[in-house]
Formats: C-alpha cells, structure tokens, sequence
C-alpha cells in the first residue's frame, strides 16, 4: 500500500507542479468567460444593418400596413418592378413584389443573399396583417380578439413525499446536461494523460527499473490514481473560479438577481446532481482509465494505439450522440435504462436522465454496476499490463492480448 501511495504522490505532485497544468488551470475558466463575452457582443444590436424593403402591392391589401422595425424600414412605390430592381444600388435595399394574395407569387429581390431572420421577419408581418384582413372581412372586430387574447403560463410542480416541488426541467437539465459534457470530455483527456504515461515510460525503458521495487498492479493503480486526483483538483478549481467569475459578472452586468432565480430554481435536486456526477466521474475515470492503461502497456508508440481506442471508446461516444439527439426526449425508454446501468455507458446516459428523477432502483443498480465495472476492468487491465509494459517491437493484436490475459505470472 505504501508503494501506491508513493507512486500516487509521485504522478500528482509532478503534474500539478508543471507549468502547463497551472496555465491551463487558471486560464480555462477566464477564457470561458471570454468567449461568452465576444458571443454577448457580436450579437449585440449595435452590429446590425439597417435594411430599406421597397414594397409593391398590386393587390392593395398591405400599404401602410407593415411596421418599420429597429433595423428595417418599409417605403412603398407604384413604378414598375423592372425599374425598381435596376435601382437597386445598396446591397442592404431589398424590393417585395406582392403581385396577388397567393404567397407563391410573392418575391424578395436583393443585390445579395438576405438573412433567414430578415425574409422571416418580413413574411411574418404579411402572414399577421393578410390574417387580419380576413377577421375584417368576416366582421371580427381585431381590436377585442386582441383584448381577450390570453397569456396563460403552466408552472409545474412534482408530487414528493415530502411535499410538492417545482418541477422546472430547464436549470436542473442543464446542470446534468453540463455534468454529462464534462464526464464524457474527461474521460478522453485524463485517460489519454494515463496512456501517454505509460507509453512514455515504457519507451524510455525507466518501467524496467520501476516493475523491480513494485508490482505492475501497484504501478498501474498509483498511475491511474494520481492523474485521477489531478484531474479532481483541476475541475475543483474551474468550478471555484468560474462561480466567481460567473458572480462577479452578474452583478457588474445587474444580473445578480437572475442568477439568484436560477441557482434556487435548481433546488435540493443540484445537491444530489453533483454528488452524483462526482460518482460517476470517479468510477467512471477509474474504468476507463484501467483500459487506457492496457492500451499504453500494449504498443510501443502513440500512433498505434488508434486500433485499441476506437472500440474501448465507441460505447460512450455512441450514448453521448444518442443523449443529446434522443434520449432527452423518451429519458424512461427501455434503450434509455439500459444505457444509464451498463458500466460502459452509464456515466454519460444517467446524468442525462436525472433531472427526469429514474427510480431508485435503477440509479442504485447503476452504481452498484459501475463500482463491479471498474473492478472488473482494472483486473483485466492489470493482467494484460504485467506483460505488456515489457515488451518491444512487437505487433500486438486483440488475439496477442487475450494470450496475456491468460499468461501464468
């Protein structure tokens, strides 16, 4: 126990103390922020162009009629359409030809391509205004329709045992949503770090002088359990600093209270997310990372572990497109239970179903399978380990890993 140790030490004080662990630590949660900064100013207002729509109506029923917006102004003319086209010399002057009341013989010409948003701006108003004719038509007074025009808000709440709560999916799904990106991202770049570990050490041939004063198991655990424990400080410190930064934003930027609203809409049910999302990303970095580990034993260089990686790497790359695709929508589907408690893809397919409450049951058989998945893999990864870290040159196939599973030590 005390050589694991040793080695834990060892893996976590020599990467936390490297240069580039500290930048990236620091900077993630900055530039995060950043980037939310430059999307909130791109689309700002301000960066819009002021469109000029020349409309010609020939049936008479829309002059006057459209509403000049922020960044569109409507003018209206009677000179033929072949001379208002060739006026046109602004690439932001557009001219709307309403030859009859069918919409198919209705035409937008511009000098460039328009924006989805203007066309559907424009369409909109004269979908609003050929309705309102027709209520007129049909003696509907428009102005009481709009009088009695409802506006009604469901607010949905969930029958507890211990009383109701509010049943607002939006804040809790993101959060689990959230939760399932960063597993799903974290076990790729942490467990690449434990493969690149061993590869470099095994290529550097200082794994022949470590495996003399500790077993292989030992070197593979403290290994998988140190870039473990540097991967559950760095997320530590993201999430200290970007609340603090997400704060300090909110209330310079007069959201204070918004966020306030958002972090009490999440409830007691974020206490129980996170602490299930720090579940799943343990057992789940311990599994994987197991298999990493296999990988970096097996091959001499990082160009061939790709033939290794693919298959190990499928099963959560297949839940997390079906999660964000389908899943969400039928969360109690049989596909959808099955995929939260198989060990391989449970990380990533049971944050997504929790802001759904699945039954006791499965969310317990899911752990309790994930804690015997990680076991499991550790084990096979550990007899395929002892005898690859000491190989070279050779050429290694999943038959050549079944054979040393199965070698006698």
């Amino acid at each position: 126990m005390n050589k694991i140790l040793l080695i834990i030490q060892r893996e976590y004080v020599t990467r936390v103390r490297k240069r580039s662990f500290i930048i990236v630590t620091l900077l993630v949660p900055a530039l995060i922020a950043s980037l939310f900064a430059v999307i909130a100013y791109i689309a700002k207002d301000k960066d819009q162009t002021m469109h000029v729509v020349n409309v010609i109506d020939n049936t008479g029923d829309f002059i006057n009629k459209f509403q000049d917006g922020k960044y569109i102004k409507f003018t209206y003319s009677n000179r033929p359409l072949d001379v208002e086209k060739k006026d046109l010399k602004n690439d932001n002057d557009l001219v709307l030809n309403i030859s009859n009341k069918q919409k198919d013989n209705v035409e937008l010409f511009a000098k460039k391509k328009t924006t989805l948003t203007l066309s559907d701006d424009i369409q909109r108003q004269m979908n609003d205004i050929a309705a309102g004719s027709s209520l007129v038509k049909a003696g509907i007074d428009t102005a009481k329709l709009h009088q009695v025009k409802s506006n009604i808000t469901i607010k949905t709440s969930e029958i507890t045992a211990t009383g109701e709560q509010s049943a607002n999916l939006g804040p809790a799904y993101a959060l689990s949503f959230t939760g399932a990106i960063l597993i799903y991202m974290s076990l790729f770049i942490y467990g690449a770090q434990v493969m690149r570990g061993v590869i470099e050490e095994k290529t550097s041939r200082i794994i022949e002088v470590i495996v003399s004063s500790v077993k292989p198991f030992q070197l593979m655990a403290g290994k998988i359990i140190g870039v473990g424990l540097v991967g559950l400080t760095q997320f530590v410190i993201w999430i200290g600093l970007s609340t603090a930064i997400s704060y300090y934003l909110g209330i310079k930027g007069g959201m204070g209270g918004q966020m306030t609203v958002f972090i009490h809409s999440l409830g007691a049910n974020a206490g129980y997310e996170l602490s299930c999302f720090v579940f799943y990303w343990i057992t789940g970095f311990l599994l994987y990372s197991a298999l990493f580990a296999a990988v970096g034993s097996a091959v001499d260089s990082e160009t061939e572990t790709q033939q290794f990686m693919f298959p190990i790497t499928l099963p959560l790359l297949f839940t997390y497109i079906l999660c964000v695709s389908y899943l969400f929508t039928v969360p109690d589907s049989p596909l959808a239970v099955w995929l939260s408690i198989i060990p391989f893809t449970a990380p990533v397919a049971m944050m997504m179903r929790l802001p759904f409450t699945p039954a006791p049951w499965q969310v317990a058989t899911s752990m309790v399978l994930m804690i015997v998945g990680f076991i499991f893999t550790t084990y096979v990864a550990a007899r395929i380990y002892r005898v690859g870290i000491l190989m070279y040159g050779k050429k290694t196939s999943f038959k050549e890993l079944a054979k040393w599973f199965f070698y006698k030590e």
